[in-house]
């Protein structure tokens, strides 16, 4: 209890300040992810014939280890937030991608024909229809990209991105167990309350009609 009071008594303020910055980065990967990724997975619905081939290119994206992925962008953007935040996004877009291809492809096509039946133009029958009924399946990517970026942001340090990382780097090579936790406790904490409160969005964000047949299946 002593070493957990003078942690904070010492370090505070600071962490506080890297606990903002960490979700900053995240905040900014995930959003640009969304605006890109949601488009990207309904388009790709309708155009099956490189629907494979896209999802397999940002699969293999994803495979890049994560160091190599920010040095690559250093000579590109410098160091600082920008080509962590570029990076992260990279990394943020399978999961989303994925899983708005698969929601919107299993949307049922009667409900489709129907919407088509009643004067639906292609984005209204998106909107209305799409959408609304896949939000379950692609907030489910959304959170595990989201607990993942939580995690991969204390690479940021690497690169002058700040972030809680900044305390594990710096306890690994001043050998202080303390600000390697002080740095991996709040992460963990970051991500399980971002997928809780992703999750609660989750929820209000489903139809009514599709969240009473799930809890009465």
């Amino acid at each position: 209890m002593d070493a957990f009071t003078s942690f904070f008594a010492e370090y505070g303020l600071l962490l506080a300040e890297k606990t903002w910055e960490h979700l900053y980065i995240s905040f900014i990967a995930l959003l640009l992810g969304v605006i890109v990724a949601v488009p990207v997975g309904i388009w790709l619905v309708r155009l099956p014939k490189i629907a494979d081939f896209v999802l397999g290119v940002v699969s293999i994206i994803q495979t890049f280890p994560s160091l190599a992925i920010l040095a690559f962008f250093i000579p590109l953007l410098g160091i600082g937030k920008l080509p962590a935040i570029v990076a992260l996004f990279l990394y943020s877009m399978l999961p989303i991608l994925r899983n708005t291809y698969i929601g919107v492809k299993n949307v049922d096509k009667n409900l489709l024909e129907a919407a088509r039946g009643m004067g639906m133009n292609s984005f209204e029958r998106v909107m209305k229809v799409e959408l609304p009924l896949s939000i379950p399946v692609i907030m489910a990517g959304i959170r595990v990209s989201a607990v993942y970026l939580i995690g991969w942001a204390t690479l940021a340090s690497f690169i002058g991105g700040g972030g809680l990382g900044d305390f594990i780097f710096d306890g690994l090579n001043l050998f202080r167990t303390d600000l390697i936790v002080g740095g991996a406790i709040p992460v963990t904490l970051l991500a399980l309350i971002i997928d809780f409160l992703l999750g609660r969005l989750e929820y209000y964000a489903t139809p009514k009609g599709i969240r009473r047949r799930d809890t009465v299946a």
